[in-house]
């Protein structure tokens, strides 16, 4: 289960937009907003990416997107 405010934190540290985020990864913003609200889940792809995007940590990778 995704850290939806874990993943807003990272996402208004980064100064990108939700859009912006979204096309890197190849999802429309609708869909990423479906998938940070724990409504679908991330791709080990996709948080592969969200990873590089957002210069995440192994640490944060972790904490945002394998929380209990």
């Amino acid at each position: 289960m995704t850290d939806t405010n874990a993943l807003k934190e990272s996402i208004d540290n980064s100064g990108m937009s939700i859009t912006f985020i979204a096309q890197k990864m190849g999802i429309t913003r609708e869909g990423f907003y479906k998938k940070m609200n724990n409504n679908t889940e991330f791709k080990a792809s996709e948080i592969a990416r969200l990873k590089q995007v957002l210069n995440l940590s192994n640490s944060e990778r972790d904490r945002i997107f394998f929380a209990k």
